[in-house]
């Protein structure tokens, strides 16, 4: 498994949003083994880590990118924060390429606007068909993944009202969203290539489902989470959804059909848990009504345990749900910042240190 993440560049003495990734990257290439990547805005920059088996190693390098990806920034006088929108006004600029500005010039104002940072997650799988199969097994608990990740409650300096309004802004574009089950490797080959020939989207890189296959490596890539303000909860999402692909894998070989939950109630149980988060009540993938959210993550834990134990990562999961539920998900405790101080430019500031500390 491998674990992408994108920040925000913010000035750290007013919280707003820079435009400086081209520098920060050029200050980063100067140095050996640069993982910090551009994203379409150039006040944001992205990460990636190398595949993991470890929760350990994963730890280690997700710290490891975020310091990194924080020195380049330092260099040129931003920090990095993991919020996965700006709380304060925004200004934007699309970063130069042909490809970002035929999104531009396609999309227009949804574009310059979609300032959001994102968790994505590789995991490794066998093949196309045994990919599908998993995406179809999976897809009804990852509005769980989004409730537990959610870290965007402000927007353009107000608050949302929502845990994660990245969600959406995400889903404004025309490929975004949870997916209908697709049957065969064939099948949702045959979809995405239907869907650019229409030629909405730009190509198969714009195939924006929330879980998908992944077009450079040989994983399904879930694409659904907020980043993490804590390094700690992208370890704990990336070992949840390693256990999702493993439950599901298990479950296409034992002849198990995937569950039959209309696109409709999964599209109303994402946007729940982009509404609330962990506040309130989430729907139940395996009723499909209401319950307390915290009854929901105890659900996945158990619909997972067999993987968790297999992998030997089930303490190590129930140790990380714990300090992410008693330190609360990254929309809680932006707000709790703000009740603080009631200044958005300190939550900005409280963010950036909390997500690369100097000296990291």
């Amino acid at each position: 498994m491998g674990v992408e993440e994108e920040f925000l560049l913010v000035d750290p003495r007013d919280g707003r949003v820079r435009a400086l990734a081209a520098a920060a990257l050029n200050r980063c290439a100067e140095g050996e083994q640069c993982e910090v990547e551009a994203e379409l805005q150039l006040q944001q920059i992205e990460t990636n880590t190398e595949p993991c088996i470890s929760l350990s190693d994963l730890g280690r390098q997700i710290r490891h990118a975020r310091g990194q990806a924080a020195e380049a920034a330092r260099s040129v006088g931003a920090e990095i924060a993991a919020m996965a929108t700006s709380a304060l006004p925004a200004e934007t600029s699309i970063t130069p390429g042909r490809r970002y500005q035929r999104m531009r010039e396609r999309f227009g104002l949804m574009a310059e606007e979609q300032l959001t940072c994102g968790c994505h997650i590789h995991v490794e799988v066998g093949s196309d068909e045994e990919g599908v199969a998993i995406l179809d097994r999976m897809r009804s608990w990852l509005p769980t993944l989004l409730a537990l990740s959610a870290n965007s409650p402000f927007w353009q300096g107000k608050d949302s009202a929502y845990s994660s309004y990245r969600a959406q802004v995400w889903t404004r574009w025309p490929s975004a969203g949870p997916t209908e089950l697709f049957g065969s490797a064939e099948a949702y080959h045959d979809t995405v290539r239907a869907m650019t020939e229409t030629q909405t989207v730009l190509d198969t890189g714009m195939i924006y489902f929330d879980a998908r296959l992944a077009q450079r490596y040989p994983t399904v890539e879930i694409r659904v989470a907020d980043v993490c303000l804590h390094p700690d909860d992208a370890v704990l999402l990336a070992a949840l959804a390693r256990a999702l692909v493993q439950t599901a894998e298990r479950e296409w070989r034992n002849g198990e059909a995937a569950a039959p939950v209309r696109l409709e109630l999964i599209r109303l149980a994402g946007w729940r848990a982009s509404r609330s988060g962990l506040e309130t009540e989430l729907l139940d993938p395996r009723t499909m009504r209401p319950a307390p959210a915290l009854e929901v993550i105890d659900g996945l834990l158990e619909h997972l345990r067999d993987a968790l134990e297999d992998s030997g990562d089930h303490a190590d999961v129930i140790e990380l749900r714990d300090a992410l539920l008693s330190r609360g998900n990254g929309a809680r405790q932006q707000r709790e910042m703000f009740r603080e101080s009631g200044r958005l430019a300190d939550v900005v500031a409280e963010c950036a240190r909390r997500t690369a500390p100097s000296g990291s």
